[in-house]
């Protein structure tokens, strides 16, 4: 959640000052909660692939979970993001992010296995 509170503040407002503004949904509460009972399994069963596969595989969770996510949101008729540009997809996920999903995927690996390491998690 906080990883998209800053994302977003980062897009320019068109304002004239120095203050990322940030936003989310609360719906987003909800999803990635979910996420979690998703992507968990997923660590357990690609842990040992190398990482560029690994990276492959986030990207494509990722990508599923927010476009199923939002599209049944939008069904409800609650609109929580709409992206746009060439690379969208119906407005519920954009190609030219699976760089980021990519990498996102690998820091959540690593963070995952700390928490574990710490008994945390």
């Amino acid at each position: 959640m906080n990883m998209e509170i800053f994302w977003t503040g980062l897009a320019p407002s068109g304002e004239k000052t120095l203050n990322f503004i940030g936003h989310t949904s609360i719906w987003m509460f909800f999803i990635y909660g979910l996420a979690v009972v998703v992507l968990e399994p997923v660590h357990m069963l690609i842990g040992n692939e190398n990482w560029f596969l690994r990276g492959c595989v986030w990207a494509s969770v990722i990508f599923a979970l927010e476009f199923m996510s939002g599209g049944l949101l939008r069904l409800l008729g609650i609109e929580a993001w709409r992206y746009t540009g060439g690379l969208s997809v119906m407005g519920l996920i954009r190609l030219d992010y699976a760089p980021v999903w990519f990498a996102v995927g690998l820091i959540f690996e690593r963070v995952h296995d700390l928490l574990i390491a710490y008994n945390i998690g």
